[in-house]
């Protein structure tokens, strides 16, 4: 089902990429987000994605915000288009999935 949607999204917008941001399960201080689907451009950085789901939780700049890639610590560089990460982790359903947490979390 997932597949089928993530076709009809680059479909109608291919220059966009489909993810699902998520809180860890074993997040206890950021607060969720108000929606986990976000379509982002193909160019978009890693830096300012990072900054738009930062500002969209309302951090202040003392609080950390660490991702993780298909539940996989990933060091990704802040200047990477969201297009080179999509090509190197999507999943086979097509959208990238991206957990938050305040801690880095190993293993």
């Amino acid at each position: 089902m997932r597949r089928e949607e993530v076709l009809g999204i680059r479909a109608k917008f291919p220059n966009k990429i489909p993810i699902i941001v998520e809180r860890s399960t074993k997040e206890r201080y950021l607060p969720r987000l108000d929606k986990t689907k976000f379509l982002v451009p193909l160019e978009l950085t890693m830096g300012r994605f990072m900054t738009v789901i930062r500002n969209r939780m309302n951090l202040n700049g003392r609080q950390s915000l660490h991702f993780m890639i298909n539940n996989q610590t990933i060091v990704v560089e802040m200047s990477r288009t969201m297009n080179e990460i999509y090509k190197d982790h999507k999943d086979k359903d097509g959208f990238l999935y991206i957990t938050y947490s305040s801690q880095e979390n190993f293993g």
